[in-house]
């Protein structure tokens, strides 16, 4: 399998490169986790929900432990822990035929750890001018 969209999301995980994951994303693409209700759709949300997550989650703890991909997406399971909390997770990955990110998806677990995460990435969003009010509450 050919994997460039794979490969730099990779790239972007460990550069934290904002332009980088811009281009990424098609301008359709779709965000979905814990921390919002109904899925985010566009790619200026998306991205801010990205950045934030890197933000957040990307430290010097954050590891993938796994990694399952087919012709067009991937899963890839990661671990961190964030004060004092083991959490662990998904991103669930389609790309379209050009490499581009059209639907990412995160599910994360314990139920503490879920807890946790949203309160700091509403924190990160509204530091960052992020999401409305209305979308962290869909």
């Amino acid at each position: 399998m050919s994997r460039p969209g794979l490969d730099k999301w990779y790239a972007y995980m460990k550069s934290h490169d904002t332009a980088a994951l811009w281009d990424l994303l098609h301008p359709d693409a779709v965000f979905e986790s814990p921390v919002v209700h109904t899925p985010q759709r566009g790619r200026d949300i998306t991205f801010k929900y990205l950045t934030s997550a890197a933000n957040v989650l990307g430290g010097p703890t954050f590891k993938y432990t796994g990694e399952w991909t087919n012709d067009t997406g991937a899963v890839l399971e990661f671990e961190n822990v964030l004060d004092g909390i083991k959490l662990n997770g998904v991103d669930i990955i389609t790309f379209d035929a050009d490499g581009r990110i059209t639907h990412f998806k995160v599910m994360v677990r314990p139920l503490k750890a879920i807890n946790m995460l949203h309160q700091l990435m509403a924190d990160e969003l509204t530091k960052q001018g992020g999401a409305t009010s209305q979308s962290q509450s869909r």
